[in-house]
């Protein structure tokens, strides 16, 4: 599996970004050449080898015009259609266009469409998502993981005046992404990396097991005494299970909490999106009865879960946990039993039989209709299964991955394997002023 791991140490821009890709291989002609056609006048790519604190890297420079535009999305996504980029590459760079977007209209209190991109809709730092775009598509990674994020400390001046670090903008992307203190006075994480990390980065932490083929070194514009302000790209092969994925574990510790709050709490949880949400009974300091909540969560999800467990029960801290996990192949299959459909989750291993487990409430709802006893309609549904298996009528997917009626690959049903528990059951974005600063 080839896999990219961001290491930030001195935060992201999209400058350093475009650096670290052209320094470890991914070919400058061919992000040149997709840069010119956006048709932007006089703009050129500049590379330069510097030396920051000793080490080697890369710098590019965007050379332009002075130019006063100030640019919607939709002005964005028109340069984006009208370009000679592939179809994959138009899409990559609107999403990162789009996580700026939506993070400057939330601080604003606009809209997308209405939100005017000033420094992240200049020449400059189109150029940088454009090329960071371009970039991670011809390098064709599988999975790429990014280290904790660092912000930076102190102050930033915006068109609104002094503001502190992270700036509104740049804080709404890294909702949800693992942050790090670096001891730093300066601004470390532009907007445009923030959305390059929010967008791309499968899962945060350190460096995965793998064998290192390529490094890359971005450098960054600022100078720093004691440390190296260059971002790493390490580029290699990981041998991980095709069907591993990460998620995240969120924990609290609840000693004076009731059970039906718990359970209305489990409720609302599964509901916002949690994979599972179960809790073990513990035992707290002074010998008090206390229960652990623990939710297994996607990454992208943490800050809406964690808002929920801290209004609900009160806790005053959350534990975080990086989790790898492994899982099957799974989809919705219906099968046709003597008194109505049931639908039902099936599972696989490849080069292995599949499994069916029906659907309660399917199941419930037959039962009830009919007047059976529910086992007898999961007896029914199984057999129905076998049966249309046997016969060709249901056939496993020959792919490798995931599969789901809606076309995502996402599992919102309960994870049980990750455990050993039984359960039942018209605004401005006047945030920063160049992305080229760092």
């Amino acid at each position: 599996m080839k896999t990219v791991w961001i290491e930030c140490a001195t935060g992201i821009s999209g400058d350093m970004t475009l650096a670290a890709l052209i320094d470890a291989g991914i070919d400058k002609d061919a992000i040149k050449a997709a840069i010119a056609s956006l048709n932007l006048p006089d703009v050129s790519l500049r590379i330069e080898t510097v030396i920051k604190n000793g080490f080697r890297s890369t710098h590019v420079l965007v050379d332009h015009p002075e130019q006063h535009a100030h640019r919607h999305f939709t002005d964005i996504c028109k340069i984006l259609d009208d370009s000679a980029l592939t179809d994959r590459q138009k899409d990559l760079a609107r999403q990162l266009f789009l996580a700026v977007a939506e993070s400057e209209a939330r601080v604003h209190g606009s809209t997308v469409d209405k939100v005017h991109f000033h420094e992240v809709g200049a020449v400059d730092s189109i150029v940088d998502i454009v090329g960071a775009a371009v970039g991670f598509d011809l390098l064709g990674a599988d999975r790429i993981v990014c280290n904790h994020v660092p912000t930076g400390r102190g102050f930033v001046h915006i068109d609104h005046g002094i503001c502190p670090i992270p700036a509104p903008g740049t804080a709404e992307i890294l909702k949800g992404i693992p942050l790090a203190d670096v001891p730093i006075e300066a601004e470390l994480t532009t907007p445009t990396g923030a959305a390059i990390v929010k967008t791309l980065a499968d899962s945060f932490g350190p460096m995965p097991a793998m064998t290192i083929e390529a490094i890359g070194y971005g450098a960054g514009t600022m100078t720093f005494p004691e440390r190296a302000n260059v971002l790493r790209l390490f580029i290699g092969t990981a041998v991980v299970h095709s069907h591993t994925e990460f998620v995240t574990m969120l924990e609290t510790n609840l000693d004076d909490v009731s059970g039906e709050v718990i359970g209305h709490t489990r409720q609302l949880l599964m509901k916002a999106g949690a994979l599972d949400v179960y809790s073990t009974p513990i035992q707290m300091k002074k010998d008090r009865p206390g229960t652990i909540l623990s939710a297994i969560c996607r990454p992208a999800d943490i800050d809406q879960l964690e808002q929920i467990i801290f209004s609900e029960t009160g806790t005053l801290g959350i534990r975080r946990t990086n989790v790898e996990r492994s899982v099957q192949h799974r989809d919705i299959v219906t099968v046709t039993t003597p008194w109505g459909d049931v639908s039902g989750k099936r599972s696989w291993k490849t080069g292995s039989a599949a499994m069916f487990a029906p659907e309660f409430e399917d199941c419930a709802t037959v039962a009830k209709l009919h007047g059976i006893p529910l086992r007898d309609v999961y007896r029914a549904a199984e057999s129905a299964f076998r049966q249309s298996s046997e016969s060709g009528k249901i056939a496993v997917p020959t792919s490798s991955g995931t599969s789901e009626p809606d076309g995502h690959h996402h599992d919102h049903s309960h994870d049980h394997d990750t455990h050993s528990h039984d359960h039942d059951g018209h605004s401005h974005d006047h945030d920063h002023r160049h992305d080229h600063d760092h």
